[in-house]
């Protein structure tokens, strides 16, 4: 059963400690590849995806995104969930903005990774494989082997029905998670604290079969580090 998503959160509130020095001075959400800020990208995406409504969780250098979205000229309506007090990880992010996101199945994006629609455009693609009888939460994959500047062992394993798996000890995953995933409001109860991340709720849908995966057909770049910039600029340049 497909969906129209319509509401997306932006995580935009991390430190962006791998990033510096261009963070000691600026949030990573604003940190510009390829002559654009790295939220600009992701919104962009959120835009031709559909979506119509996003929350935005702010925390380091909090004004300054809060300013750039306010001066963005977009018809997508952007809500600000703030996390100046404390912290949440991507869990506890998603816990304290659960109240803007509405009832329905969600889109989650990060704000630090980049990726270029293939043949199909990405939401679209996810919106049309969920089925909420059987998921709680649909995550966009890439092949390890395609997961430009990504240099971990990868995430998960996926069987032939879509369903996740951890890496295996020692082992590389042929699939990395590209920060993009659809969310049923369903996951956001029980939290273990007001601090946590986003693979405890991942751990519990597994653990009731409704942990899927989508393989993305299109480019994604972890853009991690100042030396991953001239990389993916280059890459999307060729492009």
């Amino acid at each position: 059963m497909s969906i129209r998503v319509t509401t997306a959160m932006l995580m935009a509130a991390g430190l962006g400690k791998r990033m510096r020095p261009l963070t000691a001075t600026r949030p990573k959400p604003l940190v510009r590849v390829a002559g654009k800020a790295l939220m600009d990208h992701a919104l962009d995406r959120l835009e031709t995806g559909g979506i119509e409504r996003t929350v935005v969780n702010v925390h380091y250098l909090a004004d300054t995104v809060v300013a750039h979205v306010k001066a963005r000229r977009s018809p997508m309506e952007i809500l600000i969930s703030d996390e100046r007090a404390r912290l949440l990880e991507t869990g506890g992010g998603l816990m304290k903005a659960a109240p803007l996101l509405g009832d329905a199945p969600f889109l989650c994006a990060n704000s630090d990774n980049l990726w270029v629609d293939g043949p199909q455009e990405s939401i679209s693609m996810l919106s049309e494989l969920w089925d909420d009888a059987r998921m709680d939460a649909l995550l966009l994959l890439v092949p390890h082997a395609r997961a430009t500047c990504h240099s971990g062992p990868g995430d998960f394993h996926m069987d032939g029905a879509g369903r996740l798996a951890r890496r295996r000890p020692s082992h590389v995953a042929p699939f990395v998670f590209t920060g993009v995933q659809i969310l049923s409001p369903r996951l956001l109860c029980d939290p273990p604290g007001d601090v946590f991340s986003t693979n405890i709720l991942w751990n519990r849908a597994m653990e009731r079969g409704r942990l899927f995966g989508a393989s993305h057909e299109g480019l994604w770049f972890d853009v991690g580090t100042p030396a991953a910039i001239p990389v993916v600029e280059a890459a999307m340049s060729h492009g």
